[in-house]
This record gives C-alpha cells, sequence and structure tokens, in this order.
C-alpha cells in the first residue's frame, strides 16, 4: 500500500493505494468511500480483494486529511469534488466505486457532477432521510439525536443515535413518546467530555442527509448505479432511506449481507459478515 497527500481547494486529502496504476488485469480501480467514515473502516473490505487495486480516502477534516477552507461542516457537493480531484490524481480513468452511506450520498453526488470519474456505483444504504414518506419526522428525530448530544455529551448523543437508527418503521408518535434512553444500556459513557463537534452526532453533516439527488443528471451520466441495501436493514431508517433512493432512481434495491456496517470485521464492535459481503460486492461488480 501507498500512501498519499493530494492538496485541494482548501483541504488536504490522504490517500490509500493498494496495488499498481495502471492496475495489472486492466480493470478500473476500486475506490472504497464513507462519511463519516475514513478509510481505516475499509481495511477489511479492501483485504477481500487482493487482486484488484483499491483506492481508500479520509474525507477532509476526518482521518488523516485536513482542511483550511474555514468550515466545519460538510456538504455532498464539496465531499464530491474532493473525490473528483483524487480520482484524476489517479491518472487511471474512471473508476469502479462502492459507497457507504454518508458516502454514498456523495457518491451519487459525484455522478451527477462529474459523471466520467465513475463506470459502476454500488451505493450502499445512503441516509437521505428527505425522500422518505416520513420525511419531515425523519428530521425531527434526527434533531432529537443532535439535541440529545449539545445537551448531555457524546454517550447521550451515540446512544439517542443507536435508538434512532435502529426504529423499524416510520417515525411515529410512538417513538417520540419513548424516554430519552440511558447510554449505560449501550454501554456508553455517561460523562460528558466537553467536546461537540462530532460529524454524526452534530448537526455539521445535515447538508449531507438533507440531500435530493438530481435524478436527470444520474440518469444522463454512463455510470450505472446500484442502490444497495443490507438485509438486516430492511425495516430500520436507512433500509427505508435506499428503497426510497432506489424507486427515486428508477430501480428495485440489490441486497446484500448483513447490516449497514455489514462490510466491517469486530474491528469497530459490531461484526458485519465481511467475507459474504465481499463476495456479493465482486458478483455485483462483475455483472457489469
Amino acid at each position: 500500500m501507498e500512501t498519499f497527500t493530494l492538496a485541494t481547494a482548501g483541504a488536504a486529502l490522504v490517500y490509500d493505494v493498494r496495488g499498481p496504476l495502471p492496475t495489472a488485469d486492466g480493470r478500473p480501480p476500486l475506490f472504497l468511500i464513507g462519511h463519516p467514515m475514513d478509510a481505516s473502516g475499509f481495511a477489511a473490505l479492501a483485504a477481500r480483494f487482493p487482486d484488484r487495486t483499491v483506492v481508500t480516502y479520509d474525507p477532509r477534516g476526518l482521518g488523516r486529511s485536513t482542511r483550511e477552507d474555514g468550515r466545519v461542516d460538510w456538504t455532498p457537493e464539496i465531499l464530491a469534488d474532493d473525490v473528483h480531484a483524487v480520482v484524476a490524481a489517479l491518472g487511471a480513468g474512471p473508476v469502479e466505486m462502492f459507497a457507504s452511506s454518508g458516502g454514498a450520498v456523495t457518491a451519487l453526488v459525484l455522478v451527477a457532477r462529474h459523471p466520467d470519474d465513475v463506470t459502476t456505483l454500488v451505493a450502499h444504504e445512503p441516509p437521505l432521510i428527505t425522500i422518505t414518506p416520513d420525511g419531515p419526522a425523519a428530521v425531527r428525530a434526527r434533531a432529537g439525536v443532535r439535541d440529545a448530544y449539545e445537551q448531555r455529551g457524546w454517550g447521550a448523543g451515540m446512544a439517542a443515535f443507536v435508538a434512532m437508527t435502529s426504529w423499524e418503521g416510520e417515525f411515529t408518535d410512538a417513538y417520540f413518546a419513548r424516554p430519552a434512553p440511558d447510554p449505560a444500556a449501550f454501554g456508553m459513557p455517561a460523562e460528558d467530555d466537553g467536546s461537540r463537534d462530532d460529524p454524526l452526532l452534530s448537526d455539521r453533516s445535515w447538508a449531507v442527509s438533507d440531500h435530493r439527488p438530481d435524478v436527470d443528471a444520474i440518469a444522463a451520466a454512463p455510470t450505472r448505479v446500484v442502490i444497495a441495501v443490507g438485509e438486516e436493514s430492511r425495516a430500520v431508517q436507512t433500509g427505508r432511506t435506499s428503497d426510497a433512493a432506489a424507486e427515486l432512481l428508477g430501480q428495485r434495491v440489490t441486497v446484500f449481507p448483513s447490516h449497514h456496517g455489514g462490510f466491517l470485521d469486530g474491528e469497530f464492535g459490531y461484526p458485519g459478515k465481511p467475507d459474504e459481503f465481499a463476495a456479493r460486492l465482486r458478483e455485483v461488480l462483475d455483472a457489469s
């Protein structure tokens, strides 16, 4: 693996390349992206593609990448332009891309803004909460996570986030009537360390989950776009946003093993099924 740093407008982006460029097999590089997950979250998945040249990166202001643009928020347009800059720096033509969570939103914007960058995009569980039938309630639920974080700190915010993302079905009065979850019940600290800059729990990434895809631009792009969902996510929020995104693009979701982090080993505490997940990803990519 080689690591590089690319200076862009207002950021220094760190990215990793596993394998040769140009690629040994003539296929496009496989680019794995997330948000707010950085490159460290894709180690297990990358290891299951030893025959491919795999690229990962840290979004600006996360992991090893820094930012000098004076901002503390993230927008999918800026993130997409950063990924475009990395693709151009590779000098290896368009890429195949697996994009997870907020990274899937970034990737959909990338296809709309830079349609020649990606041959096939597998967008896994994009959290596009405003396009679901209960969009206003989902926005209210998201605000509740931010409020818990602002008022009581990381443990309370993360407990609220877990409660929100594990709720099955639409956000009803029953959801909002529940008492605030106890951080200890999730093995999280109740103490407040005073920080309020978490990209997942604060409002700094709301532009990502507020995004509405440019359907016409995506349809006009030469990219094959696949909206993917984990089999264990179908009833929860990111499963429902995946269904809504697929419907918006005139397709049906493609089902993958496991859950929202189904490509993870056990390094982040909630293991998926990385072997099965990688096999499914390989199958979907090979179909193109």
